[in-house]
């Protein structure tokens, strides 16, 4: 009796047989496309080679006009092709490399080198631009190969995309060092977060602290990202000491969470600078002074008070949020005091700008955007690539930042002494 089994045959792996969807699309456009390119390729590697050797392949000694052959000094010879393996946005093409020997110095031979295919090249720069922008639109190194499948047919390994990401670096090293001192920067938004990154073998939670700056024509733009720590006051002190080294000039208002250490930093390097602390952060934290059922009740009061339409009554709401929580919950009252006058800064300035100057939003969104990106990857590899690719998200164009409202007085404000709220 025949047994009937399902088993597969061991010498033909699965992978290799199954069918996939895609697989059978025949575009006869890109086969056109793709045999024109690889002709044109060779025809350009072939007219390099010409250049080099003075003549083209086959081709003799030029004449002179008399008819007489005119000595032409020949720097080589051609020997055959080479066959190289090349992927580009138009998919992978296999192309025959012309190769050929130079003369060089003491009668010695060298192997002439392609200038427009270069040695060890596998990939264009519009490849590695298309893998690398596929990976910060926020798939991991292992479905970048996935994504990309039906153009390069599955050329591109998790290492590919690591490669390609190394060559980031670069760019990356020159942006940290450009100098600061001619952005006309008005403003600076500070704050940080948290993200995991590998080190030592182990997860580890790290802060990338952020600023952005704000030109004087209300344009938002990335000063600097850097991976420490922590939020210490030692963390933000060697950020800002960074920046006023490559010449940023001293602000006019600063926008931060609240935080000590970030506090103690800014007293330090720009001491009577203008700080207007976050409301929203300082919201969140009344929330965490009250007892759940009165949550709603606070944030009622709190918005009342903020977003109210004139200097006099957000004073006239303060005080009665104070006087009505310290009796209700004092620890929210306290809370509220806590942050003084830097919670209401944003009212020595005109009305049109107080949304863009009460809180840190602006970066808070960009950190849900690039915590957004990176949930494909439970942990970066490290701490600098984590700073780096929040980095390049911005430098490729994957986000970008509008101007901040009420841009067009911003030019024109002038932050003087503090208003006095209790008076």
């Amino acid at each position: 009796m025949k047994s009937i089994t399902t088993k597969h045959d061991s010498s033909q792996p699965v992978a290799d047989t199954a069918a996939y969807l895609f697989d059978d699309w025949f575009d006869p456009i890109e086969a056109a496309v793709r045999d024109r390119v690889r002709d044109f390729i060779q025809a350009m590697i072939e007219g390099e080679l010409d250049g080099t050797l003075e003549r083209p392949r086959y081709g003799r000694r030029p004449k002179s006009a008399d008819g007489d052959a005119r000595e032409v000094v020949v720097t080589g010879h051609r020997h055959g092709h080479r066959s190289r393996s090349l992927m580009g946005s138009f998919g992978r093409v296999e192309i025959d490399v012309p190769r050929a020997r130079l003369n060089g110095a003491g009668g010695n031979t060298i192997e002439w080198n392609s200038q427009v295919l270069r040695a060890y090249q596998r990939r264009t720069l519009a490849a590695d631009a298309l893998i690398a922008s596929t990976y910060l639109a926020g798939t991991n190194t292992r479905r970048v190969r996935r994504a990309l499948k039906a153009l390069f047919g599955g050329a591109v390994s998790k290492d590919t995309v690591s490669r390609i990401w190394r060559k980031v670096k670069a760019d990356w090293d020159a942006w940290n060092a450009r100098a600061l001192a001619d952005e006309p920067i008005v403003r600076l938004i500070l704050d940080g977060t948290a993200v995991d990154v590998r080190l030592d073998r182990k997860a580890t939670a790290i802060s990338l602290l952020v600023v952005i700056g704000v030109r004087a024509d209300g344009q938002k733009v990335l000063l600097t990202v850097k991976s420490m720590g922590g939020e210490s006051s030692e963390a933000w002190r060697s950020v800002l000491d960074d920046l006023i080294g490559r010449g940023l000039r001293r602000p006019e208002l600063l926008i931060v969470d609240g935080g000590q250490g970030l506090e103690k930093a800014i007293a330090a390097v720009w001491d009577g600078v203008p700080v207007q602390r976050c409301t929203v952060h300082k919201h969140r934290n009344l929330l965490a002074h009250a007892p759940e059922r009165l949550h709603e009740e606070v944030t009622a009061d709190y918005t009342n008070m903020i977003y109210a339409a004139t200097p006099a009554q957000i004073e006239s709401r303060r005080k009665a949020f104070i006087r009505k929580w310290r009796l209700k919950c004092r620890a929210v009252a306290d809370s509220l005091e806590e942050a003084g006058d830097r919670l209401f800064t944003f009212t020595r300035l005109p009305p049109s700008q107080w949304r863009s100057a009460r809180t840190t939003n602006a970066i808070e969104r960009l950190h849900e955007e690039f915590k957004r990106r990176i949930k494909t990857q439970t942990v970066l590899p490290s701490a600098e690539t984590a700073a780096m690719l929040f980095w390049a998200l911005f430098a490729s164009g994957q986000i970008s930042m509008r101007k901040v409202d009420g841009w067009r007085t911003l030019a024109k404000t002038s932050i003087g002494q503090p208003i006095d709220l209790a008076a």
